[in-house]
C-alpha cells in the first residue's frame, strides 16, 4: 500500500513530465548544438525568386553572425550544372558546396558532415524554395529528432502563395518560425555577450522587407 506521499508523488509525475518536455520543445536557440543550413540560394534562381536579393542579404547576415559565434555552416547547391553556382553576395567563401538532386538538403554527404559536428541537435534553415527543397530538408531532420527553426525572412519560392503556405505547412509539422533578426539576438541572449558589439553591427539597418505582412493572418 502506498503512503500518502508516495500516492501524491506518483500522481504528479505524469504532470512533471509533461512541464518538462514542453521546456524541451519551445525552441529556445543556442550556440551550442546547432548548425546553418544555407539551401540553394544560386545564380539561376534570382530572376524567378520572389524578394530574391532580400532573401540572400538576410542569408548573408546569418552566416556572418554564425562564424563570429561558432555555429558551423553547411551550404548545398541543387543542380549546380543547371542552376549556377551559390551567388556571390551570401559570402559563402571557403566553403564547400555539397551538390545535390534530392530536394531536401539531407543527402549522405550533408549526413556525414553532421556526424562530424557531433550530430547537433537544432538547425537553423534558410534558402529556395520554401514548398520544396526547405519542406524536404524540415521534414527530414524533424523525422530525426532535431528542432528545426526557419528563418521566414530569409526563406522563399517563385510564387509567394507557395511560399506562406509552405511556411504555414511547416510550423504545423513542429518547425518553428523566425526572423533574422530574431535568430541571431536569441543566439547572443545577453548584451554582455563577448561577440556582442561585433554581432549588433550587423543589427544596424532592420531586415530589408520580404513581403511576410501577409503572412500573419494565417498564424
Amino acid at each position: 500500500m502506498l503512503r500518502p506521499t508516495q500516492g501524491f508523488r506518483a500522481g504528479l509525475q505524469p504532470h512533471l513530465t509533461q512541464i518538462t518536455s514542453n521546456m524541451a520543445g519551445i525552441g529556445r536557440l543556442s550556440t551550442q548544438s546547432t548548425v546553418l543550413l544555407l539551401c540553394d540560394m544560386q545564380e539561376k534562381l534570382r530572376p524567378t525568386t520572389f524578394h530574391f536579393t532580400n532573401i540572400v542579404s538576410n542569408a548573408a547576415r546569418l552566416l556572418q553572425a554564425c562564424r563570429i559565434l561558432g555555429i558551423p555552416p553547411i551550404l548545398t547547391e541543387q543542380y549546380p550544372k543547371g542552376l549556377g553556382p551559390t551567388v556571390s553576395e551570401l559570402g559563402a567563401e571557403g566553403l564547400k558546396p555539397h551538390p545535390k538532386t534530392r530536394f531536401s538538403m539531407v543527402i549522405d554527404s550533408v549526413e556525414n558532415e553532421l556526424k562530424s559536428l557531433g550530430n547537433p541537435k537544432r538547425a537553423i534553415l534558410c534558402g529556395i524554395e520554401a514548398q520544396a527543397c526547405i519542406a524536404c530538408t524540415t521534414y527530414d531532420l524533424l523525422e530525426k529528432g532535431m528542432e528545426v527553426h526557419i528563418v521566414a525572412d530569409a526563406v522563399s519560392s517563385r510564387s509567394q502563395a507557395d511560399r506562406l503556405f509552405a511556411l504555414s505547412r511547416l510550423k504545423q509539422s513542429g518547425a518553428f518560425l523566425n526572423t533574422t533578426e530574431g535568430v541571431i539576438l536569441q543566439l547572443l541572449q545577453d548584451a554582455s555577450h563577448p561577440n556582442f558589439k561585433q554581432v549588433q553591427k550587423l543589427l544596424t539597418h532592420p531586415s530589408p522587407d520580404t513581403g511576410l505582412l501577409a503572412f500573419f493572418s494565417s498564424l
